[in-house]
């Protein structure tokens, strides 16, 4: 521990596309900001990997309103909502257009918008397949060389610093080293749960810190059961497994190889079961465009009845309009004139820390923007296009009503390391006893009976891990805790939760598996 206390205005924790927002929303107050993140590389953050764009209203905020609200099953926050579509088009034109000059693709009449499920238009910004990476690089770019602004790479907080309902600060830990961050306010803008279960879409390391550390301070959460699963995750047995010796990653088992975008679908993609058959009109009216949750439910239960679900390109020149993906099917071996094998994977949290329209929890000088918090824009089920937006407009205004306030070192907690170091394997083999049970128990349908099993086990490993962080601070060990803090509050809200409603979907385990609804 260092023994002058080291202090910022606003400490941003995240460096995906509302980290990097609410860090330049508060510098341009003129407040110092210190941006700690786990990433090492761009591609650590979810943002970076976000393929389909980023919604804007265009000429019809209302519309856009309309299809948020139905795609949420009409559980979506409308005051919320009015949030998002009311500020989307200044928020983009500010930052990604005039500030970074994102470089949108382009058609002959102008940005060339199209449109993905659940979407009553062509509204979405794109940059091939793979505008994620095209937005965070120089968005990452230009807040490390923004005066007043000092980003921390391979450091990622353990626990809030707190007393009395407020929060002072975060303990950061950056090569062993562990140390008390004071702010005068705090961003949590850590991301996703992705390694909470074996198959994501998530890049690695994303293990619900925000949730857990901000749960564990008392701060309110809310819809955890919403989890979304995207329904065309390109899978391959042939791949390592997550956590496993041949690939990255704290997590268990599995073998996505890379996200299908959704405006492959869009662009006239069709899915097809093991016979060949093309199902999706048997489930719903807009068949491929359908909401999520109906086309991930759908890719389950047609791959359980017939073997296998690919994704038909043939109707659109692939190569041409996705040649990142075209380039992605030849690294890993994939014919996509066959089809490209698609299975559903965890893709977003809909839930998580409660924060109202400027990103404050119920914790005093704590924020939480983009996946780690529940602004209730998406209710139960998110509508494409939309996180990197939501990331963007709740990040600018957490971060300009986070400036203002100083930085008041109180005295830290002490973090023990007094018992021997843990087996190297040790949060490892937890993780994957925790991604198992998440997969088997709590994932694209869920049986009453087998969430109350999944809690019983999340409960032991949780006090398990408790037992350790007495006298134990690592990283991965405190990673270990956030999951399984993060894990057992999916659980418990989806146990609570008796009505089947878009993400979070009910089912009689004792029931026969459906057939296949395909002629």
């Amino acid at each position: 521990m260092t023994d002058d206390p080291i202090t910022t205005d606003v400490l941003v924790i995240g460096s995906g596309i509302a980290g990097l927002a609410a860090a330049l929303a508060a510098a341009r107050e003129g407040d110092d900001v210190t941006l700690a993140t786990k990433a090492t590389r761009p591609e650590g953050s979810s943002s970076w990997w976000a393929q389909g764009g980023i919604a804007i209203s265009r000429d019809t905020p209302e519309e856009f309103k309309d299809d948020i609200m139905a795609a949420s099953d009409g559980t979506a926050d409308p005051d919320a909502v009015d949030v998002l579509v009311e500020n989307a088009n200044e928020a983009v034109e500010d930052v990604l257009l005039e500030t970074l000059d994102v470089e949108f693709d382009q058609n002959g009449s102008g940005h060339d918008f199209t449109r993905e499920a659940a979407h009553s238009e062509d509204r979405i910004l794109h940059v091939d397949a793979s505008t994620g990476k095209h937005i965070h690089v120089p968005f990452l770019n230009y807040i490390d060389d923004h005066d007043g602004v000092e980003i921390l790479d391979d450091t990622a907080a353990l626990e809030l610093i707190r007393h009395e309902g407020r929060v002072h600060g975060a303990m950061l830990e950056s090569d062993g080293e562990v140390d008390p961050y004071f702010a005068g306010s705090v961003v949590l803008a850590t991301g996703g749960i992705g390694d909470l279960y074996p198959r994501t879409t998530n890049p690695d390391n994303t293990t619900g810190d925000g949730i857990g550390m901000a749960a564990l301070a008392g701060a309110e959460v809310e819809d955890m059961e919403y989890v979304q699963f995207h329904p065309t995750a390109c899978t391959l047995d042939s791949e390592p497994p997550r956590g496993s010796d041949g690939g990255g990653g704290t997590a268990g088992a599995g073998d996505v190889a890379f996200l299908v975008s959704e405006a492959v679908r869009g662009e006239g993609g069709l899915l097809r079961n093991g016979k060949g058959e093309r199902f999706m009109p048997d489930y719903h009216a807009d068949a491929e465009l359908a909401p999520r949750d109906v086309v991930a439910r759908a890719v389950k239960a047609e791959r359980e009845a017939t073997g296998e679900v690919t994704l038909d390109v043939s109707p659109l020149d692939f190569a041409e309009e996705f040649p990142n993906l075209a380039d992605r099917c030849k690294e890993h071996g994939i014919d996509w004139t066959d089809g490209i094998p698609v299975a559903p994977a965890e893709h977003f949290l809909c839930g998580g820390i409660n924060v109202d329209d400027r990103g404050r929890t119920t914790l005093d000088r704590l924020y939480a923007v983009g996946e780690c918090s529940r602004t209730g824009v998406h209710g139960a089920n998110r509508l494409a296009s939309t996180s990197l937006l939501e990331g963007l407009v709740w990040g600018l205004r957490a971060g300009g009503d986070a400036a203002g306030a100083d930085p008041e070192p109180i005295e830290a907690p002490e973090l023990l390391e007094r018992d021997p170091d843990l087996p190297e394997r040790f949060a490892r083999d937890k993780f994957q006893r925790l991604t198992r049970v998440m997969a088997e128990n709590v994932g694209v349908e869920r049986d009453p009976a087998d969430l109350q099993r999944a809690m019983a086990v999340l409960r032991r490993l949780k006090g398990e891990v408790d037992a350790y962080v007495r006298t134990r601070t690592s990283r991965s060990l405190y990673e270990l805790r956030h999951a399984s803090v993060t894990a057992l509050l999916i659980a418990r809200h989806a146990a609570e939760n008796e009505e089947s409603v878009g993400t979070h979907n009910l089912v009689d385990a004792s029931e026969e598996p459906p057939e296949s609804t395909a002629d």
